[in-house]
């Protein structure tokens, strides 16, 4: 009998992916499922990225692209970047990527080896795991803790560090939990990577998804060494442009980094389909007026479900700075986390995901994603509230 590789043993996906299709089936036998599962924004894609892609199309750009990206969605990145982050890469410094979340196989892949360790925040995105599991590398948890807002601790880094650590990953704002680091913690990590000689890896795809009402900014350590040395910033268009489907996102880096990203990436995937840069394109230089009407609207959808979730019985929660997650504390309710989700797919008939998938320290945990309608979110929270009771 033939065998599969030890590797592939290794694979364990996005849980979130699996109790999407349980809902779906639940769906399929009739049952109505409120989704708070995926982080995928219920907003279509903006009209104007839509027709550029269309024309694109129309006008035969479905051929081979330059497996690095198109030199126009490099430029229009690169202003991007100078505008938010201070500082313009050179081209050889971005990369076009189908996806963000493919950027952080790439880049493990390319300066980490098998037994390496690198440092990632816990509760943290699941691929993180996922991914260097695949690898054969080491994973090192720093655990992140209600009463500091779920940010990551430099000094619980610092204390990390060992002589095999080659890389910190941080996310902010945060998947799961919405957590938004400040200016402070941002430098203090830059200077433990720079101290040890590490790459830092940080993952903004949320990085557009700040609110208002807060004085919190996005901050970036690439501000530091403008990715020349050490910093590797994954983002992308999914989130804040309500893009998920399209696949499409520039990594920027070290030179000699993205070129073996790059490498990785011809060898894997050949390019990103033209007609999706050129969509991409059109999101960087159009109006940016539906992305911020988006980010308003889940400012208010974060109000209520925050609202909503305190006033469950044994439910507490925070009310995050960012992205488009809550992660409640459901200790006081005696449910472990897999049984709070089991019991509100089956009886109330929301689908959510539990702490645990997303690291070893979101027990007691679950996460919910808000783009969703305000009226969809308060009928989710009688719903847990009903069945609670």
């Amino acid at each position: 009998m033939k065998k599969l590789s030890d590797a592939a043993h290794k694979l364990e996906g996005q849980r979130m992916f699996q109790i999407l299709s349980r809902a779906m089936e639940l769906e399929r036998q009739g049952k109505e499922i409120l989704h708070f599962e995926l982080g995928d924004p219920d907003f279509n894609t903006p009209e104007n990225i839509v027709e550029a892609a269309i024309k694109a199309l129309k006008n035969g750009d479905t051929h081979y692209a330059p497996s690095s990206g198109l030199m126009e969605l490099k430029e229009a990145a690169a202003d991007v970047t100078l505008k938010s982050r201070g500082f313009r890469p050179k081209p050889e410094q971005l990369l076009v990527c189908p996806g963000a979340n493919v950027m952080i196989y790439y880049a493990a892949a390319c300066v980490v080896n098998p037994g390496d360790e690198v440092i990632v925040p816990d509760p943290g995105f699941v691929s993180y795991f996922s991914i260097l599991k695949f690898l054969g590398i080491k994973i090192v948890r720093i655990y992140l803790h209600e009463e500091n807002e779920f940010r990551l601790n430099p000094d619980d880094v610092k204390k990390a560090i060992t002589p095999k650590t080659r890389m910190i990953i941080i996310n902010s704002p945060s998947n799961p939990t919405g957590a938004v680091m400040t200016e402070d913690e941002i430098r203090e990590i830059y200077d433990i990577a720079e101290q040890h000689d590490l790459y830092l890896l940080s993952d903004e795809i949320y990085a557009r998804m700040i609110y208002a009402d807060t004085t919190t900014r996005h901050h970036s350590p690439s501000r530091y060494d403008h990715c020349r040395e050490r910093t590797i910033i994954v983002n992308g268009f999914s989130k804040s442009y309500a893009m998920t489907g399209w696949r499409l996102g520039v990594a920027t880096g070290p030179a000699e980094v993205i070129s073996k990203m790059g490498l990785l990436l011809e060898t894997t995937t050949s390019c990103v389909s033209p007609f999706i840069q050129r969509a991409g394109i059109e999101a960087l230089r159009g109006s940016q007026k539906p992305i911020v009407d988006m980010v308003q609207e889940f400012r208010k959808r974060r109000d209520t479900i925050v609202e909503g979730l305190n006033s469950i019985p044994g439910v507490t929660c925070l009310k995050p700075k960012g992205a488009f997650y809550v992660f409640p504390n459901i200790k006081k309710t005696g449910l472990s986390s897999e049984e709070f989700t089991e019991l509100m797919l089956a009886k109330a008939g929301v689908a959510l995901a539990p702490g645990p998938i997303f690291g070893e320290h979101g027990e007691g945990y679950v996460r919910l994603c808000y783009a969703n309608s305000i009226e969809t979110i308060s009928k989710a929270i009688e719903r847990m509230r009903v069945v609670l009771d």
